[in-house]
Order: C-alpha cells, then sequence, then structure tokens
C-alpha cells in the first residue's frame, strides 16, 4: 500500500490550489474503511493537522483553515483531494497525507510542496 501525493506548485496570494492523495495497491474496501489527513509543515514549524476525513464521511478542519479548505474523497478512485482557495503566504508548506486503515496500519505519502507568494 503507498500514499501517492500530487498538486502542489507556486500559486499567488488569493489563488487556488487541488492536491490529491491516491491510496494504490489496496482493494476499494480497504480505502473505504481509512481515515485520511492531509498534515503541513511550514519552515521553521511543527507538522500540523490540516484536515481529515473519516471513513464515516466527517470532517474536521484546523482553524486557520476553515472557510477555505475543503477536504472531500472519491472512494471509486481510492483519491482524498484538498481544495485550497483564498491561499496566504502562510499556507506554504510541504502538504503530506496520512492514512490510517482500519487494520490499524498507517501510511504516509512523500509530500507535495506548496509555496504561495504574496
Amino acid at each position: 500500500v503507498q500514499l501517492q501525493a500530487s498538486g502542489g506548485g507556486l500559486v499567488q496570494a488569493g489563488g487556488s490550489r487541488r492536491l490529491s492523495c491516491q491510496l494504490s495497491g489496496s482493494i476499494l474496501s480497504t480505502f473505504w474503511g481509512a481515515d485520511i489527513d492531509w498534515h503541513r509543515q511550514s519552515p521553521g514549524k511543527q507538522r500540523e493537522l490540516v484536515a481529515s476525513t473519516a471513513s464515516s464521511g466527517h470532517t474536521n478542519y484546523a482553524d486557520s483553515v476553515k472557510g477555505r479548505f475543503t477536504i472531500s474523497r472519491d472512494n471509486s478512485k481510492k483519491t482524498v483531494y484538498l481544495q485550497m482557495n483564498n491561499l496566504e503566504p502562510e499556507d506554504s508548506g510541504a502538504y503530506y497525507c496520512n492514512a490510517r486503515l482500519a487494520s490499524g496500519e498507517t501510511f504516509w505519502g512523500q509530500g507535495t510542496l506548496v509555496t504561495v507568494s504574496s
């Protein structure tokens, strides 16, 4: 099982970006039962939880991104998306996806870099 994160890049402040995280090497039911998060690590800061989507469909967001970011999942594609709107320079960093399977296993993606210019 692997997590493949993509979608990072350079964007101007106020712009939008969509990140993708695909779970490969697993059957669909494995993805359906997984809780998946997006974390971010900005320069000089600790890694922080940005958004999460549970297998139940429940979502949660960090206060700093509420109203601007939306996490969603496409179970048929085994992919979780993070739609980021109205980006701010403070949103810059490496974004990592994390999957916690029903089996108890945890996987991390390789990270995708987002740079927001002012």
